[in-house]
């Protein structure tokens, strides 16, 4: 999903920066009308809403928090990329999934949990909007299709990983870098003259940590699909230049 920012303009958002935090100083509630939680309410509840929102900078590879912590608050991405990651059994840090603008995320209290299950952290530069998780049962009773939204974004991403974990049981390694490519040009993708780049920066070790395999296999694949002109790769940014050639892979073809 394109940056909310970028949809609507900058004259949209300002800020008043008190300690590193920057409180809203004014958001248009036109920001949010189409995103899943507010969609079915009026500019009145929107603002309400925003209201009680703290608006944040982080900077490419912040953590917004981190997995264990406890749930202080949950977020919105008005704009940039998270990528979601989680310590394994092993004490490995694996790529969960990606969260692209626009979405809730850090909504401990609707897994019932009293701490956050993943850590987020900022693939580039983001800026978000938080609430104390204290109101977060107050939104749900309160504003018509908040609570649905939520609990369908948690659902949404409990079978992303999933899917991930079934990946990693059953594909070869081919197949799950293609397919991570593949869901990176479908979520943040933009189209450049040789094809789809990545639009943030995404590193060789990224992709090995969202696939659960090893650097070197990474490299190897990469540099081979680079000389038969399915990607494109520079340093932190990847293009991939024949989806189609790339998704044959993926499917195992």
């Amino acid at each position: 999903m394109p940056s909310l920012l970028r949809c609507r303009g900058p004259d949209l958002i300002a800020f008043r920066q008190i300690r590193g935090r920057f409180m809203v100083a004014k958001l248009d509630e036109s920001l949010l009308q189409d995103v899943g939680p507010f969609r079915r309410l009026d500019r009145g509840q929107i603002r309400e809403i925003l209201d009680l929102a703290t608006a944040r900078r982080f900077d490419e590879g912040a953590a917004v928090f981190r997995e264990g912590h406890p749930a202080e608050r949950f977020h919105l991405l008005l704009d940039g990329v998270i990528r979601v990651m989680r310590i394994t059994a092993e004490g490995t840090a694996v790529t969960a999934l990606h969260i692209p603008s626009g979405q809730l995320f850090g909504i401990a209290r609707a897994l019932r949990r009293e701490s956050y299950p993943a850590t987020a952290i900022c693939a580039r530069d983001c800026l978000t909007l938080s609430w104390p998780m204290s109101l977060w049962d107050g939104f749900t009773a309160r504003y018509d299709g908040f609570a649905e939204e939520g609990y369908r974004t948690v659902g949404t991403r409990v079978g992303e990983m999933n899917a991930r974990l079934i990946e990693m049981a059953t594909q070869q390694v081919q197949q799950r870098v293609a397919g991570a490519l593949l869901r990176l040009i479908a979520q943040s993708g933009r189209e450049v003259e040789a094809g789809i780049e990545i639009a943030f920066p995404v590193t060789r070790q990224d992709i090995s940590d969202m696939t659960g395999t090893t650097l070197h296999s990474v490299s190897r694949l990469l540099s081979a699909w680079e000389k038969a002109g399915i990607v494109a790769s520079r340093r932190r940014h990847v293009t991939v230049t024949d989806p189609q050639r790339l998704g044959l892979i993926g499917d195992g073809r």
